[in-house]
């Protein structure tokens, strides 16, 4: 059984919510290393990055900044553990050199990337790398080759480790992603907020807008050119479509006056469903973008709010008190009856659908503490994965694997930071970030 069947085995029934796993150590060092699902924790696969080979004058720096991201990458996602450059026995200073798999199995590597780097005189980079099974002695698929600019040299890495992941894991990528979110700043009486641009990880933070009024609830087309949120600067919310690549907006063609919040693109990037509040009453619209076409997909006395589109567009999950609390509700994105599909205590909001289609993410509020849970599309295998003072507003990674969400501590001087988690509820960790920053959205990956 090759490294990445054992581990796919693994992940698979991670996925379906099994409590844990520990990984059984291989019966001989030319044994095959089992990852068997019992009870605990899952043990990291221990893997090594030795410094990206530099091949051309000028080019180490850049190669040691590759390796170092495709490390964190990978050590990130709480499924790979680092090894150490002082553990080495070998070292890697050719790319075409044969690998002394010995020297790597005598320190638990079980996993190795090398790679080597070039940059031309014009300042294109080109890194090409490979993925070794250490205990079987194969490497793991062809190598590859990626060229870029120095500038993009972190989504070159991101790429890398997006490769060696889904090599691994079976599962697809998402290292190579943005996360659009709200940078706050000031008092939390006198908030300053705008929306902001990262890389998934946290660098290469831009700002999108500026701080003269407050903005909300950020969301990605579903290729990533455009944003979606919702601005106050009128004196009451009105949603706007902002192109990322030009940083030009336009308000959505709704009746001036009318409240207009929670919005979200539909799967073909033409269609948005969002809230509108007229007359005391908010109901959820879907719209054309095209031709401003509007079409109200309910009619209750109850609020009606936050709808997410399934991954095919066929159904819609959206929020409503019309049971006398918040919770889930399913309808078809046509509009009509609509099932309830959250039955636990508490109340629960903020629904997005997974892009692969299996699982609900969700804000839950029980007994003074916030949750982010999952659930099956039909409300089934509810599973909190969080626990706080103040947790709402989940985002999937492009492969919906992670979730990214706001945090915020207890207190008057209380912190407002992202944290994103394994479905599994494994891998809690907080996403650096310039200051504080709430209301997350991922991008798909980019092209």
């Amino acid at each position: 059984m090759t490294l990445t069947q054992r581990l796919t085995s693994a992940l698979a029934l991670t996925l379906a919510f099994c409590l844990s796993a520990v990984i059984a150590t291989a019966q001989e060092s030319r044994g095959p290393l089992r990852i068997e699902i019992t009870e605990g924790v899952i043990e990291p696969l221990p893997f090594a990055v030795p410094n990206f080979v530099p091949e051309t004058e000028g080019s180490a720096e850049i190669a040691q900044q590759i390796s170092r991201v495709v490390a964190s990458d990978l050590a990130g996602t709480g499924l790979f553990r680092e090894i150490g450059s002082e553990a080495f026995i070998s070292n890697i200073s050719s790319f075409d050199a044969p690998v002394q798999y010995p020297d790597w199995r005598a320190i638990n590597a079980q996993a190795l990337i090398t790679g080597a780097v070039s940059v031309s005189s014009s300042g294109q980079v080109n890194v090409k790398f490979r993925l070794f099974d250490v205990f079987s002695g194969q490497e793991m698929g062809e190598g590859l080759q990626l060229g870029g600019t120095t500038n993009s040299w972190r989504r070159l890495a991101h790429k890398v480790a997006d490769t060696v992941y889904s090599r691994i894991t079976g599962e697809g990528p998402y290292f190579d992603s943005r996360v659009v979110f709200v940078s706050e700043s000031g008092p939390k009486d006198a908030r300053q907020k705008r929306l902001a641009i990262m890389d998934y990880d946290g660098a290469n933070v831009q700002y999108l807008t500026d701080s003269s009024s407050i903005v909300l609830a950020p969301r990605f087309s579903p290729n990533g050119d455009r944003v979606l949120y919702t601005s106050y600067e009128t004196g009451f919310p009105q949603i706007y479509v902002l192109d990322v690549g030009s940083v030009q907006r336009r308000a959505l063609g709704d009746q001036p006056g009318t409240m207009t919040f929670a919005p979200r693109f539909g799967p073909d990037g033409t269609t948005v469903v969002y809230s509108l509040e007229t007359g005391g009453n908010t109901d959820i619209y879907r719209m054309n973008l095209s031709t401003g076409e509007r079409v109200r997909l309910t009619n209750a006395p109850s609020i009606e709010t936050a709808p997410s589109f399934s991954p095919d567009g066929s159904q819609i999950v959206f929020e409503s008190d019309r049971s006398g609390a918040p919770q889930l509700y399913v309808m078809s994105a046509n509009g009509g009856e609509a099932q309830r599909v959250s039955f636990g205590p508490g109340r629960y909001g903020t629904p997005v659908w997974s892009p692969r289609g299996d699982y609900i993410a969700f804000t839950k509020q029980n007994q003074g503490r916030f949750h982010i849970g999952v659930m099956r599309t039909d409300g089934s295998e509810e599973r909190l994965l969080t626990a706080s003072f103040l947790d709402e507003g989940p985002t999937w990674a492009p492969n919906g694997r992670v979730i990214m969400f706001m945090r915020e501590t207890a207190g008057s001087g209380g912190a407002v930071s992202l944290y994103s988690v394994d479905i599994s509820g494994r891998n809690l960790r907080q996403v650096t970030t310039p200051g504080a920053a709430s209301d997350p959205a991922w991008s798909p990956l980019l092209p």
